[in-house]
């Protein structure tokens, strides 16, 4: 695979650098495949990624991630009325004399 036509330069990120080496693994593993020099683990691997239990577990990640961040909005909701509470009971205060 020294074909540098397809090379590209480092990401400049951990994390672009972390997607372009996943991407390269899993072209080696498709390369592989198609040759029919994949290993063992390799094959399991990708059978294991077609189950239905593995579509299930990537169902339930994906669900516990939205309630996560319904909580998280829920609870800066709860922050911003609990603020706008305290500046009206302010307001009044000072409109009524009472500072």
């Amino acid at each position: 695979m020294s074909n540098n036509s397809s090379r590209h330069a480092p990401a400049r990120t951990p994390e672009g650098r972390e997607n372009q080496l996943i991407n390269l693994a899993i072209d080696l593993a498709e390369k592989q495949l198609m040759e029919g020099t994949a290993s063992s683990q390799v094959i399991t691997h990708f059978l294991k990624l077609g189950t239905e239990r593995e579509r299930l577990e990537r169902e339930k990640l994906e669900q516990e991630n939205l309630l996560t961040r319904e909580k998280i909005n829920s609870l800066r909701s709860e922050k911003d009325a609990k603020q706008m509470y305290e500046d009206a009971i302010a307001a009044m205060k000072k409109y009524g004399g009472n500072e």
